[in-house]
């Protein structure tokens, strides 16, 4: 009897905190939603009220006094109940911490090198003390802070050059004994000479971060229509550093028609580079940072750049394969130079595989025009599976794969007001895509001056036609 009794007062302290941790769980659940905003208030009340009603209910079984099966019924409820609500929660913290990274990146990342040519002795910094070094004057604050750092490690002279053609021929001929470049230049200077890509070796890196002017317009996105700007640059690891942009994309974006454009731009586009107001390929504006990307275009088609996005290589194999792969479309049978096979119609692809559909042009006749159609369709269908069910499945890993592999100008309240509105009206979108097209042609380029790189002129009925297509979709 005695025994009976105390296994009865260790049993009924169980329940209670059992009921309490239901509880706070249901609230904590509650007011993540409530302060991550990603919910139309008609769902949260009613999210609301089935939380309350599920734990009052097995609240009030666990916790009878009559028929021990109601208890057990309500406690293996109960439990089930809150490793869902725990899930809940992981789901939540995860998105938490997500949009909270999200916003204004005000800094690029300038990635200079110190080489010298590969016949000298020279190893490292220290053994150019004393010494000269040619950097390429363009007078950004990115180039004064690397030689500022430069010159509190060694005594070094430095010697100017307005153009780079010059900087390398004194270099290669002796007259300078080393040179600061940034890498980006440095890769189109290889590029354009396989000789000079063989002769140097990289010796020191210093990377600069460098403040850039926010072009955000801020809409609302809910309501308004805006254009958002997909840049793809040409590398991997960090996506603050400034690179060729591979990959040129706009968005036109109406939320009250559900109806998108997407208007894709060769990378060799033969443009005026924003304040620059330098003749170059669009790629090439990249180099000077995102900014100078978004008024290049702007003044191209004469529009208003709302927001923007920025990914490398790394971004879209990540997230691609975080999706579980995605479904593209290609119109040609082909096999890329990384040799991945793709045929006519709809491929089924992973990381790996997506990135080389994007990136390959040499397999076509048409070359780049090729490619962005592809890049085009790799976008559509990014979309497709990131709107499909399967996205509850792959969503922490989603999440997960974006975290710092893009940079984005598009602040919190933006993603969870149309996140909050999609899931409200829970209608499709209408997707279309344009691309701009011109003719060939070789021209100096603002990057480049010492010899006639290939570029595309800009066909302008094409042009007139893109800004034709996005008046359309963002007037109401």
């Amino acid at each position: 009897m005695g025994k009976s009794k105390f296994k009865k007062r260790q049993i009924v302290p169980f329940f209670k905190y059992l009921v309490v941790v239901m509880v706070i769980v249901s609230i904590i659940t509650l007011l993540l939603f409530k302060f991550i905003n990603i919910l139309p208030g008609e769902y949260f009340i009613v999210l609301s009220l089935l939380l309350i009603f599920i734990t009052g209910g097995l609240s009030s079984l666990i916790l009878t006094k009559r028929g021990v099966r109601k208890r057990i019924f309500g406690t293996v409820f109960s439990l089930i109940y809150i490793v869902i609500l725990i899930l809940g929660i992981v789901y939540e913290l995860n998105t938490l911490g997500f949009l909270k990274k999200l916003g204004f990146s005000n800094y690029k990342t300038e990635n200079y090198n110190i080489i010298v040519l590969k016949e000298k002795e020279y190893k490292i910094l220290d053994d150019l003390d004393k010494l000269n070094m040619g950097i390429l004057d363009f007078k950004t604050e990115g180039l004064d802070l690397v030689k500022k750092k430069i010159s509190n490690k060694i005594d070094v002279s430095f010697k100017a050059f307005l153009d780079v053609s010059e900087l390398k021929k004194e270099f290669i001929i002796g007259n300078i004994d080393s040179m600061v470049i940034e890498e980006s230049m440095l890769r189109i200077l290889g590029e354009n000479n396989e000789e000079f890509a063989k002769s140097f070796k990289i010796i020191d890196k210093i990377a600069i971060d460098v403040p850039i002017e926010d072009v955000t317009k801020d809409v609302d996105i809910t309501k308004d229509s805006f254009i958002l700007y997909i840049s793809g640059i040409d590398t991997y690891g960090q996506v603050s550093s400034v690179s060729r942009s591979d990959v040129n994309m706009l968005m036109a974006i109406n939320p009250k028609k559900r109806k998108v454009e997407i208007i894709s731009i060769p990378r060799d586009y033969y443009v005026t580079l924003g304040e620059i107001r330098e003749k170059d390929k669009l790629t090439h504006a990249g180099i000077y940072g995102i900014d100078v990307s978004v008024k290049t275009i702007e003044k191209l088609l004469d529009i208003n750049i709302n927001y923007y996005i920025k990914v490398n290589f790394s971004s879209l194999t990540k997230i691609v394969d975080a999706l579980g792969g995605v479904n593209v479309y290609s119109e040609n049978t082909f096999i890329s130079r990384d040799g991945y096979s793709y045929k006519k119609g709809n491929n089924y692809v992973m990381g790996e595989e997506a990135l080389s559909f994007v990136r390959e042009r040499k397999a076509f006749g048409g070359g780049d025009r090729v490619r962005i159609e592809n890049q085009a369709n790799m976008i559509k269908a990014l979309i497709d599976k990131a709107i499909s069910p399967d996205i509850i499945i792959k969503y922490n890993s989603l999440l997960n794969s974006l975290e710092n592999f893009f940079v984005t100008n598009m602040k919190m309240n933006n993603i969870t007001d149309f996140i909050k509105k999609q899931i409200k009206d829970n209608k499709n979108w209408d997707i279309d895509t344009y691309s701009l097209d011109g003719s060939d042609d070789y021209q100096y380029t603002y990057s480049y001056k010492e010899a006639k790189s290939y570029v595309m002129e800009p066909n302008m009925e094409d042009v007139i036609n893109a800004k034709s297509k996005i008046k359309e979709v963002m007037s109401n």
